[in-house]
């Protein structure tokens, strides 16, 4: 990866997740598209993970550290696998139905976390599904983030590497 699409999509990503510290609404955050976006677009694996996982920490440092972190940072790493098969299949469709359930894996996973380690609800069905039930009202707004947020990223970059040659990704030449 040349040095200039490195510091286009590093600076895409700590800008999203700098987006975090201004006033939003609840859930209405960058982080499943910053990790969607990370695999999509840094050849890296490695950095893949490194940079959105950094730019995410900083903004984190900032707005508190809590006890589901892990879970949380766990969502993100599905989500930058899920970026990973958008790197081999990419097109504004499949963006958008991998950003969508990179959605709905956030809202199941943190919140079965929310019900299973904390003291919030008891440990029956019923406490899970209440635990679900109340989520409910916050789900729109992680998905109208992810949407709006994998839009700006992913079309960001896209109407860069139309202005900037120098950011495009070298064609593959198959033998």
């Amino acid at each position: 990866m040349n040095s200039l699409r490195f510091s286009v999509l590093a600076g895409m990503v700590l800008t999203a997740a700098l987006s975090r510290l201004i006033p939003h609404p609840p859930n209405f955050s960058p982080i499943a598209a910053i990790a969607l976006f990370g695999g999509a677009q840094f050849t890296n694996k490695r950095a893949a993970f490194l940079v959105p996982l950094a730019a995410m920490f900083l903004s984190d440092l900032v707005l508190g550290l809590h006890a589901l972190i892990p879970i949380t940072y766990a969502c993100f790493a599905i989500s930058v696998c899920l970026g990973f098969w958008l790197r081999r299949h990419r097109s504004a469709m499949r963006i958008l139905c991998i950003t969508l359930l990179a959605s709905v894996l956030f809202f199941f996973i943190t919140n079965f976390a929310v019900w299973a380690f904390s003291s919030i609800y008891p440990k029956t069905a019923f406490g899970l599904i209440s635990c679900y039930a109340m989520a409910i009202p916050y789900f729109p707004n992680t998905v109208l983030g992810d949407l709006a947020y994998s839009t700006v990223l992913f079309g960001g970059l896209w109407l860069t590497e139309r202005t900037i040659v120098k950011t495009r990704e070298p064609l593959v030449q198959i033998s």
